[in-house]
């Protein structure tokens, strides 16, 4: 799953300073590996604990809560509007983010004839749980989409667009799809976060190896490349060229192997502020219109990612 140094430093901290989980990583490495990558696997899978504390401090607006359970854990969900007699739009948030994060679409949305609906991930916001895994955010996404319905638009954000592509190549229905600075690279992910907190090179292919063994799935089937060309619905595709969480190309990635999509590219607001950005949000209504909006990237799957 997608990590960015910047925030899974914040994470550590939270716990013991990053200088002395690097420490506790290289030595565990040589005197116990297995116990190190155990070590390693769970902050890999562990929200920020500061995540929960800004859920649950987030505005509502006038959603509708209620919550459901889902393989023992109690899922909090928010709606905007009637889903039941409305077309509605559904939202998928990013690691340790929360449902409520998407507060700034709801009025827009609404405005046009939606109703809203969003969620908070196992182990994020309201929803009860420790650890999650990209695995699971699709299931969870999955089982939203089931008890509300076959959605108008589904917009997911980072790790959320990951499990979007994942869920939708299940078989999650929605008419048209925005993606915002999606991760599209399981693999790389966890390289980035092995390099933070100075797992050695020698362990991260076997923090892949136990995270595969545990969730009962390859990193390698979870590749956008692998998942959205089995999915046929237009799809927009927005990443910012400055985004330092999930590199740019990763967009790019999407937008190059799902047949009906484009991509628009921003300049300067990175990999969160772009989630809530108002440019963002009219651009996505334009797209749900059925108006052209970005560019559609032509290119051979044989060039680097990046390389459109």
């Amino acid at each position: 799953m997608t990590i960015a140094a910047s925030r899974i430093s914040t994470t550590v901290r939270s716990a013991l300073p990053l200088l002395w989980m690097r420490a506790v990583m290289r030595v565990g490495s040589a005197f116990d590996p297995a116990a190190t990558l155990r070590r390693a696997g769970a902050l890999f899978s562990t929200p920020f604990e500061s995540s929960r504390a800004r859920a649950l401090q987030a505005p509502v607006g006038d959603a509708t809560c209620d919550s459901f359970d889902l393989d023992g854990h109690r899922i909090a969900t928010y709606a905007w509007g009637d889903p039941a007699s409305q077309p509605y739009v559904l939202f998928a948030h990013g690691w340790s983010s929360h449902g409520t994060r998407f507060l700034a679409w709801v009025p827009a949305l609404r405005a046009a004839g939606y109703a809203v609906v969003a969620f908070d991930q196992p182990a994020h916001g309201r929803s009860t749980g420790e650890r999650t895994t990209l695995p699971d955010f699709a299931s969870t996404l999955l089982a939203v989409a089931r008890r509300f319905g076959p959605a108008a638009a589904l917009v997911a954000h980072s790790l959320g667009g990951a499990a979007a592509s994942v869920a939708l190549a299940q078989g999650l229905q929605a008419e048209r799809i925005v993606l915002i600075a999606p991760a599209a690279d399981p693999e790389d992910a966890a390289y980035r976060f092995a390099r933070l907190v100075r797992l050695p090179q020698r362990l991260w292919r076997g923090l892949i190896a136990g995270f595969e063994a545990s969730v009962g799935v390859t990193f390698d089937s979870l590749q956008a490349h692998h998942t959205v060309p089995r999915i046929g619905r237009p799809a927009l595709i927005v990443h910012d060229v400055e985004d330092q969480e999930v590199p740019w190309a990763e967009g790019e990635r999407y937008a190059r192997y799902w047949a009906d999509s484009r991509l628009l590219s921003t300049q300067g607001l990175g990999h969160n502020r772009i989630a809530g950005d108002a440019g963002v949000i009219a651009a996505a209504l334009r797209f749900l219109r059925g108006e052209a909006v970005g560019e559609r990237v032509v290119s051979s799957p044989n060039l680097p990612f990046g390389l459109a």
